[in-house]
């Protein structure tokens, strides 16, 4: 098992390391230049020049990149283009606001999708089970921005019962801010839920056909008890796997609900340093969404050996 584990953990590393590079390539491949970018209207020949050396854009790639992935593995990202301030400075407030939003919505979503689920495959072929594959079929299909669009429109503009604008300050209070985030966490629950509840429906049910469960059927218990003591513990290696999975998605989807909802968070200080071409904050929450995501898939791999008893008793 502790082969396993370490395996995971080095190719967590290699997978973080490949993000790196093409996060890297990704902006060195943005349009225009950058330094004509900095100084628009006041660029001359000269200061062009100057500004490329300042910004090291006169080395080599390679040798930028191993500074810079040095630097961030140190807690460094360099400094702002836009206000000349520390990127990290500017980075820990809005990942704190991002954290809370994807906490707000997996505390939600995950009790949600896994009661949902089992009721789903208590229920199997009748009325609910019904609606609920086809509701979580539609939210799958259907994109983050169009759902949160569809919810600020009937919730906020022609019933003003939540605020459209997530316009959270460092003053906000904690009951507030559940306020403000209640249409953003409303739009990653729909997503995140679809999976979650699929998964687990799935699982209890290919669980369902085994002999001890028509032991336990034999035996007189009622089909809930069943599922619930019987099918849903044995059934946990992929329902963990896949709250895992979604739980990643929630901090790195983010970014298209923090941009409809102007949400002061990590994703959209990522899309204003992309429209103002400040390449090391790009890169910094590049590689931060990165890591989230990649940390999450290795929990929900460790998960997967550590709930599975061959794995953890190999003969």
């Amino acid at each position: 098992m502790l082969k396993l584990v370490a395996q995971r953990l080095g190719l967590g590393v290699l997978t973080l390391f490949a993000a790196a590079v093409l996060i890297f390539i990704g902006t060195e491949i943005l349009p225009g230049d950058l330094a004509s970018a900095i100084l628009q209207n006041s660029a001359t020949p000269e200061s062009l020049k100057a500004l490329r050396i300042d910004l090291g854009l006169d080395r080599p790639a390679y040798v930028r990149f191993f500074e810079w992935l040095t630097s961030a593995l140190r807690g460094d990202f360099g400094v702002s283009l836009a206000n000349k301030q520390p990127v990290l400075g500017e980075i820990i407030p809005r990942l704190k606001n991002t954290a809370f939003l994807a906490g707000y919505a997996a505390v939600v979503a995950v009790p949600a999708a896994v009661a949902i689920g089992l009721y789903a495959a208590i229920r199997q072929g009748k009325v609910f089970d019904r609606a609920a594959n086809l509701i979580t079929l539609m939210t799958i299909s259907v994109p983050e921005y169009f759902l949160a669009y569809v919810l600020v429109k009937f919730l906020a503009v022609d019933n003003t019962i939540f605020p459209s604008l997530a316009n959270a300050t460092p003053d906000t209070t904690f009951v507030e801010r559940l306020n403000l985030l209640f249409l953003p966490m409303v739009t990653l629950v729909l997503v995140v839920v679809a999976h979650m509840m699929r998964m687990t429906r799935a699982s209890v049910l290919s669980i369902m056909a085994s002999p001890y469960i028509e032991m336990a059927f034999l035996k007189g218990l009622p089909k809930w008890r069943v599922v619930v003591q019987h099918a849903f513990p044995n059934a946990l290696a992929p329902i963990i796997s896949v709250i895992a999975l979604n739980l990643a998605y929630l901090i790195v989807g983010v970014v298209v609900v923090e941009a409809v909802f102007v949400y002061p968070g990590l994703g959209q200080l990522m899309v204003d340093a992309v429209s103002k071409h400040d390449v090391p904050v790009v890169q910094a929450c590049g590689l931060i969404f990165a890591a989230a995501y990649i940390l999450m898939n290795l929990t929900a791999d460790v998960l997967a050996i550590l709930s599975n008893p061959r794995l953890r008793h190999p003969r």
